[in-house]
Order: structure tokens, then C-alpha cells, then sequence
């Protein structure tokens, strides 16, 4: 698979920081996406919420799986809409690891952040 390298004067760099930055993660890493540098190069980005493993273990999926170690940061719905404010983002596209180790399956830390 061929993935394109970010063109010159594209936000890809500026977006990257900033996602790091916020310590937040999107599926366009974590699922190592080949069209990243496209979308993070027009300045968007789908973020990934309730952390970076998984418990499932999708065969077709990327993302890491197994038991994650820590509960949902209460504070990353912030830290998302902090990002999404920072790029001028006039929507934002949220997705999630299945949380299956929490009673709710991570619908009320979905809903903090929408």
C-alpha cells in the first residue's frame, strides 16, 4: 500500500502537534489510515476517543486490542473540543475503541464529549 507523504504548505505538521499535544488520538493513526496525510494536510482529522486499545480484536482492524489499562480520561472531551475549536473546525468526526470493560460500554464518556 502506498501511502502519500504530506505536500508542501500543508497543515499536516500543525495538526499532528496539536493532536499530540492534547494527548488525544485519532483513528487515522491508531488504524494507520493511508489517506492521513490528505485529511490531517486540509486540517481535519477523525478523532478517537476511550483511549487506544480495544477490546475486541477485529481481524480486519489496526487498533491495538486487549484489556486497557487505565479508566476513560474525564478530561479528554475537553482536550477534543479544545483541538476542534484550535483547527476552525465547523464539525468534528468522533469514533471510539469498544470500551466492553465498563458497565456503560463508554456511551456516558461518548456523550460528555458530543
Amino acid at each position: 500500500m502506498k501511502v502519500r507523504a504530506p505536500s508542501p504548505g500543508s497543515r499536516y505538521l500543525d495538526v499532528r502537534k496539536l493532536i499530540h499535544g492534547q494527548g488525544l488520538n485519532t483513528i487515522c493513526e491508531e488504524a494507520r489510515c493511508p489517506n492521513i496525510a490528505e485529511c490531517w494536510g486540509r486540517g481535519t482529522a477523525t478523532f478517537q476517543i476511550l483511549g487506544e486499545t480495544c477490546t475486541r480484536a477485529c481481524r480486519y482492524c489496526y487498533v491495538d486490542s486487549g484489556r486497557p489499562e487505565h479508566p476513560p480520561d474525564p478530561l479528554e472531551p475537553l482536550r477534543l473540543a479544545h483541538a476542534a475549536a484550535q483547527m476552525g473546525l465547523d464539525h468534528v468526526v468522533v469514533t471510539s475503541v469498544d470500551r466492553d470493560d465498563l458497565p456503560d460500554r463508554g456511551a456516558g464518556h461518548f456523550a460528555a464529549t458530543v
